[in-house]
């Protein structure tokens, strides 16, 4: 087994009997219609697939569609993933109805890759409808497209088509083999002994076997990759690609469902778009959109000039950047898009709508529009702002799983001293708002964000954003100073309860002076100054070690009352060790 062969795939397009099929056949040896029904009526009518190798050792697989109107369905879901496009016109026909149709879908999806080869050519002089068409496409997306007269019956032209084609392929632009997986199903069968297989054209990223992958929610295991119709390693892009699957049922696939690299892609089904250009005419309510091979039903609103909204039937996995196809059944007419906005702002106020497709029409492509949809989101989570298919811009700030948009951080910090501020007028024995009050405050998504927004002299202290230079109220700092001034000539002689109270100093003031880091609360109605710890030790230090507790006692100069729980609190903090036998030495 090895690795997936160097593969170009492209798809056919053009008039029902106008020879795609036997073209194919001609250029790879192999019979693209699948259906015995479709042989025998000599009509394509779902999606084909050939491949060959051309003389430079270039692979090119071929998806055959039907060119018949009643099956643009299947047409739009072989053309829509793949990167480039062979146009077949026959010279005794030349331009006709099914022709006009698929071309304006190509120009509809912005294709630019092409090769135009004109069949037929034994029967009549093929150069007055290469001209022809020629012509017509340069007004299109396919603009100047290169053309060949050939004859899949005599095999005229058939070299020529060959030389075409690897010029067509080797300037198409390079895949993005690192990019997620985002395969489009085409097919899905049961082969007997291995289960599930669904086949697509792989556009971007690379699958190999033991692969884990979403499928409308759930997860799946690729057991098995083939291209081509052998087994690979890995299948890297662009390919076409069938995988075998762990963890699905045939019958609970379709064509349209999408395999994705988990995490990805976001499935919406409300998404802005605008159209390429304004069309002449009523926009369908109704259309139905294509990406990929899926189809699906939505509902259109225009929010002012080429700007629309589109509330799709069913959620797709959509990207900025994603090229839509809008089709009017009742007027066969087709309509280009651009994904814009996967998750879109609610229109609630008047002009809101009129005010959004402003928004889209300005919000430019790539960073510059990566920039200005965070600007409006503000805040957004990062894996959620690139599973929509934007760039980390310039200047964004991350912090932790979130992303802010550029100079939000310092804005927001900004405010915080004032949030501070106003929570210490209303409460002012409290060192400083909770967290939760904070991030309210600022209207942020999630409390942790508040840490990050905290600066100097600010802090973050005890679940609270406290001010280290704010003063206690003035009878508190007042009451509490005299506290400090006995604790300096007298590190361990705390005040008894009385003491504390005849000073003011009752249970909210006290929390308030431990909180903003005046007095250290031991226990219940024991508090010391500062530095008690260092004190503590220093005089430990200076005892046989282990010691006792009546030794402790004697060396700090206190009761019982301070000793027992300053000894309990020095225990608590790793300062000392308590022995078996009750004893204890410093650590």
């Amino acid at each position: 087994m090895t690795a997936g062969p160097r593969m170009d795939v492209l798809a056919t397009a053009g008039h029902v009997d106008h020879g795609k099929s036997a073209l194919v056949r001609a250029l790879t040896g192999m019979e693209p219609d699948r259906w015995a029904e479709e042989r025998r009526r000599g009509l394509t009518i779902d999606l084909g697939f050939a491949w060959t190798e051309l003389p430079s050792g270039r692979t090119v697989a071929v998806v055959d569609v039907p060119g018949h109107e009643r099956f643009v369905g299947n047409m739009l879901a072989g053309v829509g993933p793949v990167p480039a496009v062979l146009l077949v016109v026959a010279a005794d026909d030349g331009w006709s109805a099914q022709t006009a149709e698929h071309v304006a879908v190509l120009d509809a999806l912005g294709v630019r890759h092409a090769l135009l080869a004109v069949t037929k050519a034994d029967l009549v002089d093929p150069a007055p409808v290469l001209a022809d068409v020629r012509e017509r496409l340069r007004a299109t997306s396919l603009g100047d497209v290169p053309g060949v007269a050939v004859s899949a019956v005599t095999g005229q032209g058939l070299p020529e088509l060959t030389g075409a084609l690897e010029q067509l392929l080797a300037g198409l632009p390079a895949p993005d083999a690192a990019a997620p997986v985002r395969l489009w199903i085409d097919r899905a069968f049961t082969i007997k002994g291995a289960g599930t297989v669904v086949t697509g054209t792989l556009a971007g990223g690379r699958v190999l076997p033991g692969d884990r992958l979403l499928l409308g929610g759930r997860e799946v295991t690729v057991r098995g990759v083939q291209s081509l119709g052998r087994p690979v390693e890995r299948a890297t892009a662009t390919a076409r690609v069938a995988l075998n699957l762990r963890g699905v049922a045939v019958d609970e696939l379709s064509r349209g469902d999408a395999l994705l690299t988990p995490g990805a892609f976001r499935a919406t089904a409300e998404v802005d778009v605008t159209l390429r250009g304004v069309p002449e005419g009523r926009l369908p309510e109704e259309p139905v959109v294509h990406v990929g091979s899926a189809t699906v039903g939505a509902r259109l609103r225009q929010l002012d000039g080429a700007a629309v909204r589109l509330r799709l039937a069913a959620p797709l996995p959509l990207r900025v950047g994603d090229r839509l196809l809008l089709r009017d059944p009742g007027a066969r007419r087709v309509l280009g898009a651009d994904v814009r906005d996967v998750a879109p702002p609610e229109l609630r106020r008047r002009g809101a709508a009129r005010q959004r497709a402003a928004e889209l029409t300005a919000q430019g492509e790539g960073a510059a529009g990566a920039a200005a949809d965070l600007a409006r989101r503000r805040i957004v989570r990062a894996a959620e702002f690139a599973a929509m298919g934007w760039p980390v811009p310039a200047g964004a700030a991350v912090h932790g799983p979130w992303l802010l948009a550029a100079g939000l951080a310092d804005e927001l910090a900004g405010r915080i001293p004032d949030v501070v501020v106003r929570y210490r007028r209303l409460r002012p024995l409290e060192a400083g708002p909770p967290v939760e009050v904070v991030r309210r405050a600022l209207e942020l998504p999630d409390a942790e964000l508040v840490a990050p927004l905290v600066r100097p002299p600010l802090e973050l202290r005890d679940g609270r954003v406290v001010d280290g230079d704010a003063a206690l109220p003035p009878a508190v700092a007042a009451a509490v100073e005299r506290i400090r001034e006995r604790l300096a000539a007298d590190p361990f002689a705390a005040p008894e309860a009385p003491d504390l109270a005849g000073a003011g100093l009752g249970p909210r003031e006290l929390a308030a002076a431990v909180r903003s880091g005046r007095l250290v609360r031991i226990a219940e109605a024991v508090y010391l100054a500062p530095g008690v710890e260092g004190a503590a030790r220093e005089r430990l230090a200076a005892l046989p070690q282990p010691f006792t507790l009546s030794q402790a006692r004697q060396a700090w100069g206190t009761s019982r009352r301070v000793a027992v729980p300053l000894m309990e609190w020095l225990d608590a903090r790793g300062v000392t060790a308590k022995l078996p036998d009750a004893s204890r030495r410093l650590r």
